[in-house]
């Protein structure tokens, strides 16, 4: 048995289980009586009390996970997710993914040295395992300016998911922003090959296109980003930034329509009198 396989069996004697289907049917019965409302109360007041009773990094380590995923937005909770992560770490320092969702945390707070800290250790226990750590490592070190490095580490990543288009496109982001623009646009072109109306890699292209001073190319790239993002739902968007608090989807995709129509007014004015070179 590896050491994977161990950690997942630790906690499930029969006392627990029971413990824990007689909690749910009891928080059930507390939503019938008191709504929605006091949901989130008693759901912590069961967390707790069950992980008082039988402590473990593996209970911790789910209990974060149900509060870091976005597509149960009833369960989000970061704080909550974080406290169980930190948990984990107290009871076993090198249970699986721990650190790389703490990382991942410490990255949507702005922690940026945090973040980098904690995704090096999850890369120094599981690195050749886990290898989307090396794209968490490239999204920290491209938000620290740290372009070549993250370049290093989304091609890593890439290795192995050769068709990621969130990747690809983040890939093409850091290189756009170390200029090197033939790289970025390669890079968004490969996406595209898969996920032709991708409008994040769509806006990708157009800047990469625009700074080549390709500007034609550059309007029709920005034109159809914006068409597909005009269509852009909210579970598109939780589904490409799966971490962030539901609730902000709305300002995400308006955020994501303002950059396209910023990039389109600036590609549309180099089209009439081109920029000085």
């Amino acid at each position: 048995m590896n050491r994977g396989e161990s950690q997942v069996k630790r906690g499930r004697d029969p006392s627990i289980l029971l413990f824990a289907r007689r909690g749910w049917i009891a928080l059930l019965i507390l939503v019938a009586l008191y709504g929605i409302g006091g949901f989130s109360f008693f759901r912590t007041m069961y967390e707790n009390a069950a992980f008082a009773l039988a402590p473990s990094a593996e209970r911790a380590s789910a209990y974060g996970e149900r509060h870091f995923d976005a597509e149960r937005p009833a369960f989000y909770d970061i704080a909550r997710a974080e406290y169980f992560y930190e948990k984990a770490v107290a009871l076993d320092d090198q249970y699986p993914y721990v650190h790389h969702q703490l990382a991942r945390i410490a990255f949507l707070r702005g922690r940026f040295g945090a973040a980098l800290a904690e995704i090096d250790k999850e890369i120094a226990l599981y690195g050749d395992e886990h290898l989307n750590s090396y794209y968490v490592r490239g999204l920290i070190e491209g938000y620290m300016g740290r372009y070549d490095e993250a370049a290093r580490d989304y091609e890593r990543f890439l290795e192995s998911h050769p068709n990621s288009w969130a990747a690809l496109n983040d890939y093409a982001w850091v290189l756009l922003k170390a200029e090197r623009y033939a790289d970025a646009l390669s890079a968004a072109d490969r996406g595209l090959a898969n996920f032709p109306d991708n409008p994040w890699l769509l806006n990708s292209s157009a800047i990469a296109l625009y700074e080549l001073d390709r500007w034609a190319e550059a309007l029709e790239a920005a034109r159809r980003a914006s068409r597909a993002a005009e269509e852009l739902t909210e579970g598109e968007w939780l589904t490409a930034y799966p971490g962030n608090d539901p609730k902000i989807a709305g300002e995400g995709m308006a955020a994501l329509r303002a950059s396209i129509a910023d990039n389109m007014h600036r590609i549309e004015t180099a089209t009439i009198s081109p920029p000085a070179r």
